[in-house]
């Protein structure tokens, strides 16, 4: 299979407050095809939120999955999150290992 690194592929960044919360996100994702992998780490945080500095503990979500995928990501986590201003960006991928972009394209449903 042909894989086009041009952009095809993308890291999407989501943060949450809890782990249970992380983990039906990631599920979510995984089980209706919008991701092929997600991986969730947990981390320090220091952020300005409403005028105050915030240290906090959060998860964050590394999303493996493809750029015309992301609209239906940002929807799904969106109606799982609990933030009033969650995080939901996404990197290119400009280049990878190509067996593994090939395991990413077999695994996320394309629109």
């Amino acid at each position: 299979m042909g894989v086009n690194l041009m952009s095809e592929f993308i890291i999407a960044l989501v943060t949450v407050g809890k782990e249970t919360e992380a983990r039906t996100i990631a599920r979510t994702l995984i089980d209706e095809s919008i991701a092929a992998c997600v991986g969730i780490v947990s981390q320090k945080t220091i952020y300005r939120w409403k005028g105050k500095i915030v240290d906090d503990n959060e998860f964050l979500l590394i999303i493996k999955t493809k750029q015309d995928q992301f609209s239906k990501l940002r929807d799904t986590v969106l109606s799982l999150h609990s933030y009033e201003v969650p995080e939901i960006i996404s990197i290119e991928i400009q280049e990878g290992h190509t067996t593994y972009l090939e395991w990413i394209q077999e695994c996320v449903e394309t629109d």
